[in-house]
């Protein structure tokens, strides 16, 4: 390691051995919940599939993702994780996966920016041969800062939509080197995680810190890809008023064909109890909408970065800015309207003080594609060259399978007649 290497997390707590203890008790009781990885852990500490590789991880450290982190170590890989966010990260967990004798864990709550990055420095030394990011921010740092290291690395894997749009984008630059992939793009990651997930644990999330109804208040959804229909079908569900904005004309269609009310922002923003950002991009919300919003809204991101609100411009507006309750900031401004900011912009379902993240069955799906495609990276490796690839259908659908096993829950099969059917061009009507 680096001289400047950050420490990992057992250096920065009071009480190492009780922070373990809790960790693992979370890590436990997720774990009963996950039956995908448990079926793993099974496969993979018998037939050592990842026995000689070292994986690098950006994740959020929390109970759910630790299971996965400890799956991998026990499938033979030495892991080194640190946080995605500095606001998500579980210091208890964290140390309980530093515990584990093939797992270094540098994720710690509330760094800032240059503890944030020397974390991910620190697990860059570890040497990756293989990376798991979450928003893209370790596969960017090793190609900006140690390229030396491309050569070594077989690939990697990218959780989310930002990240995705990410890998993405340096692929079309020319700029991505080794093979990723894009696992928030599959159907078992879309379909569940970004829907169900999404939708259930910000809603959750922020109703938990604000002690509000949804019931007859105008939530505003910003955004109708997988994370808003979410948020929007399940704030429907507890009878809120659903308004969607948009900026695709097909996905603001749907919505409007869904039966959700579509607007622009800027007619949306003065209609609001509360908004709700999903969109990955930035500048979603900014002054001329904090201009027109009701006292009391809420205004919580669902996406990626804290970029979605401009609480630089909000700031600037404020006369006052103070704790309103935990998890809650209120900006008052000059005619003493409070517009009240969730988890300080950040993933409001992660970066809440009471936020736990996914639900745990929707991340076992989830953390169980990305298992088997660290799996597939190792398996067959010269299959992938560098650029973004798809999950394999046959690992996706392997992960649907051992839930519905999971779950006692049994499906049709093809015949061999519906298989040479459905693969041929010459049955006519």
């Amino acid at each position: 390691m680096s001289e400047t290497a950050y420490p990992p997390v057992s250096k920065h707590l009071d009480d190492v051995e009780a922070a373990q203890t809790e960790g693992r008790r979370k890590m436990d009781w997720a774990l009963q919940h996950m039956p995908i990885l448990q079926a793993l852990r099974s496969e993979f500490e018998a037939e050592q599939p990842l026995a000689g590789e070292r994986v690098g991880m950006a994740m959020h450290v929390e109970a759910k993702t630790a299971n996965l982190v400890e799956l991998l170590a026990l499938g033979g890989a030495e892991v080194a994780i640190t946080g995605c966010n500095p606001l998500s990260t579980h210091d208890d967990v964290s140390a309980a996966l530093d515990a584990h004798e093939n797992i270094t864990s540098y994720a710690v709550r509330g760094v800032d920016d240059e503890g944030y990055y020397d974390a991910i420095d620190s697990v860059i030394d570890h040497n990756p041969t293989i990376t798991v990011d979450d928003g893209c921010d370790m596969i960017f740092r090793i190609h900006e800062e140690y390229p030396e290291l491309i050569e070594t690395i077989i690939g990697g894997c990218e959780e989310t939509t930002t990240g995705v749009h990410r890998i993405r984008a340096m692929e079309r630059d020319g700029a991505l080197k080794y093979p990723v992939f894009a696992v928030n793009d599959t159907p078992m990651k879309t379909l569940f995680d970004n829907v169900h997930g999404t939708g259930e644990s910000s809603l959750a999330t922020i109703a938990m810190t604000t002690n509000l109804s949804y019931a007859g208040k105008n939530v505003v959804v910003a955004g109708f890809g997988y994370c808003g229909k979410g948020v929007a079908k399940k704030a429907a569900g507890q009878n809120a008023n659903v308004i969607v904005t948009e900026v695709d004309p097909r996905k603001a269609l749907e919505a409007h064909m869904e039966g959700y009310n579509v607007l622009p922002m800027s007619e949306a923003a003065g209609k609001a109890d509360l908004i709700i950002t999903t969109t990955g991009n930035r500048d979603v919300v900014v002054e001329e909408h904090f201009t027109e919003m009701k006292d009391g809204v809420l205004l919580a991101n669902a996406g990626h970065f804290d970029i979605e609100l401009d609480l630089e411009a909000l700031s600037e507006l404020a006369v006052d800015a103070y704790e309103a309750r935990d998890g809650v900031d209120a900006y008052e401004l000059e005619d003493g309207r409070r517009l009240n900011v969730l988890a300080k912009g950040r993933l409001v379902n992660l970066a809440s003080p009471i936020a736990l993240g996914h639900p745990v069955e929707v991340m076992d799906q989830s953390f169980g594609v990305q298992a088997v495609c660290v799996r597939e990276l190792v398996e067959n490796t010269a299959a992938y060259d560098a650029g973004v690839h798809d999950v394999p259908d046959d690992l996706d659908k392997e992960i649907a399978s051992i839930k519905l096993d999971a779950e006692g829950v049994s499906h049709d099969s093809l015949s061999d007649e519906q298989i040479d059917y459905l693969g041929s061009w010459d049955h006519g009507t």
